[in-house]
């Protein structure tokens, strides 16, 4: 099975316990809307102040930025990972064949608080590591920062699902999320991962489309040019909420499948084990 085709099917498997319950939304959209609002309260006092456009124009930052950095990371972080355990606690609840509510979710979010808040304040440390030594570092050395980032969201994919589970603090949950890729998948994670590769091929289509139309009409129909980018925009969008809740649900029954050998219902065994290649 090629990897689109793979990548398809782990999509519509787990489009199907979309399906049942579309409530599923919910959790990329509040977490979407949670981390903008908190976006917005650190970055207005900075474009104030006039310290965004130092930031932005890549010059060397002060010690007290760096703190202002370190609290926007901890609180994004919270945000997006409780969002994330709640949409991962009532993806298990279906896949456990239960008919989870939104308060279900929430409520599983609620239970890990403290653990949520350790592994933001892990991650938003890590980020403001490799932030600091990206200022620091030449062409060569930020390809390098880069790869550890991308190696950091490789090894932490399975610390969601290992929370909602067990009763686990964030540094044992790291630790078993680093054992389950390790023991089963090795390093063709980034490579294989499905679907990632349908979505991303969805999006790219809607792009060109949608603003290759707007382009085209801009001079004789300007409204409608607007108005079709605008509709574009909100495909998108709606595209990446649909990713991001499929992700948790992929995450959910990939958890599942490695920490007990078990394929969720609705999922083709063979393709969980091709997605992530079992290391000889």
């Amino acid at each position: 099975m090629g990897k689109f085709a793979r990548s398809w099917e782990l999509v519509k498997a787990s489009a199907a316990v979309l399906r049942s319950d579309k409530e599923l939304l919910v959790f990329p959209l509040l977490s979407a809307i949670a981390t903008t609002v908190v976006a917005l309260t650190f970055i207005v006092p900075l474009l104030a102040s006039g310290t965004f456009h130092q930031f932005h124009r890549g010059e060397p930052l002060p010690g007290p930025m760096y703190i202002w950095m370190f609290l926007f990371y901890v609180a994004q972080y919270t945000v997006i990972f409780f969002c994330n355990t709640a949409l991962v606690g009532a993806a298990m609840i279906r896949l456990d064949g239960g008919n989870p509510t939104l308060a279900d979710g929430f409520a599983i979010a609620r239970s890990k608080i403290v653990p949520i808040l350790g592994y933001a304040l892990i991650a938003a440390t890590v980020g403001i590591i490799l932030r600091s030594l990206e200022q620091r570092a030449g062409f060569l050395g930020r390809i390098v920062i880069g790869l550890i980032g991308a190696a950091w969201t490789v090894a932490t994919a399975m610390v969601v699902p290992v929370l909602v589970t067990q009763d686990v603090g964030p540094i044992d949950a790291i630790k078993q999320s680093v054992e389950l890729l390790r023991r089963n998948w090795g390093e063709n994670l980034i490579g294989n991962a499905g679907i990632g590769v349908v979505f991303g091929a969805i999006t790219a289509v809607v792009m060109v489309v949608g603003f290759g139309l707007a382009i085209v009409g801009a001079r004789n129909m300007p409204a409608v040019a607007i108005g079709i980018g605008g509709l574009t925009i909100m495909a998108i969008l709606g595209i990446s909420l649909v990713q991001a809740a499929l992700a948790g649900i992929y995450s959910a029954a990939l958890y599942r499948f490695a920490s007990t050998g078990e394929t969720p219902p609705g999922f083709d065994g063979g393709a969980l084990q091709e997605a992530f290649r079992i290391k000889a």
